[in-house]
């Protein structure tokens, strides 16, 4: 058997930077567990599985498609920047006519359209509710040692914790941080965590980023994700009501880093737009 295959970088036009996803572009139904296979050999965060929902349906010409994520370790309900990546698959190399693609998920409809020079996302917009500090004191030390913590939120829907550090923090104290992810998984008591998110408020006067971000998810096999569309789904949501703004640009300052357009919309739902490089074309054979 031969799967077209792509790496794709999210959230940059530079390759080598932004986050890397695999993406198959599957003609037939594939065998369940060979899905869990595949991203295992890729070991790259996410690689997603692009299937036709019909058999009459063409990657060049249809505008809906099935679409999966899976991490080298589990299935995810939901990744942004690797359905960046399908998108920019569809959109720039099966050269898809359409232009806007929707993509049935697990976490629901999801549509990509194209702006110029981006690919824009529409995704849910999750809230993050406050939490109390002693549920998850030992995992955020672990996090961040003894630094200034100016907020906590909890996502129940995507499972996230967001941690907001002090405002007296800048953007290079973040990026400098040394985190070790791996002790996560013993510091987590309550056992509802999927994913921590380390954030602080930008520079948003003038053409500043209005927030930094860094994304762990050790549980799902991620020690540190480089750019993560699920956690500004959350993100968003956040800033929005801490700036009172509903357009942003956000940067995750991942070692890769990468840019992320937001927009948050009237009917709890977020644009995250940004831009793609191809950097792998080829085929799995097995």
């Amino acid at each position: 058997m031969q799967i077209p295959i792509f790496t794709v970088d999210a959230f940059t036009n530079r390759p080598f930077s932004g986050n890397p996803a695999a993406v198959c572009l599957l003609e037939n139904d594939l065998d369940e567990d060979l899905h869990q296979k595949i991203a295992a050999e890729m070991n790259l965060s996410e690689t997603a599985f692009i299937r036709k929902l019909k058999p009459g349906d063409d990657f060049t010409k249809s505008s809906c498609f099935g679409l999966r994520w899976f991490t080298p370790a589990s299935e995810v309900p939901l990744c942004g920047h690797a359905t960046l990546a399908s998108a920019a698959v569809l959109f720039h190399i099966q050269k898809n006519t359409n232009s806007v693609l929707t993509f049935v998920t697990l976490s629901g409809e999801l549509k990509a359209r194209q702006v110029k020079d981006h690919i824009v996302l529409d995704l849910p917009l999750y809230t993050a509710y406050p939490q109390e500090l002693k549920e998850v004191e030992e995992l955020i030390k672990a996090a961040v040692g003894d630094m200034i913590v100016q907020d906590i939120r909890y996502s129940p829907d995507t499972k996230k914790l967001l941690v907001r550090l002090s405002d007296t923090y800048d953007r290079s104290v973040l990026e400098n941080l040394k985190v070790n992810a791996q002790h996560f998984l013993s510091a987590e008591k309550t056992g509802k965590l999927k994913g921590l998110i380390l954030t602080v408020k930008g520079n948003s006067s003038g053409k500043g980023h209005d927030f930094y971000s860094r994304y762990f998810a050790p549980w799902v096999g991620v020690l540190e994700d480089p750019v993560t569309g699920s956690a500004h789904a959350v993100l968003s949501s956040y800033w929005s009501e801490q700036l009172g703004k509903k357009e942003m640009l956000a940067f995750q300052c991942s070692r890769r880093g990468g840019e992320l357009k937001i927009s948050v919309r009237g009917d709890g739902r977020v644009d995250v737009a940004g831009q793609t490089a191809v950097v792998l074309k080829g085929n799995l054979t097995f």
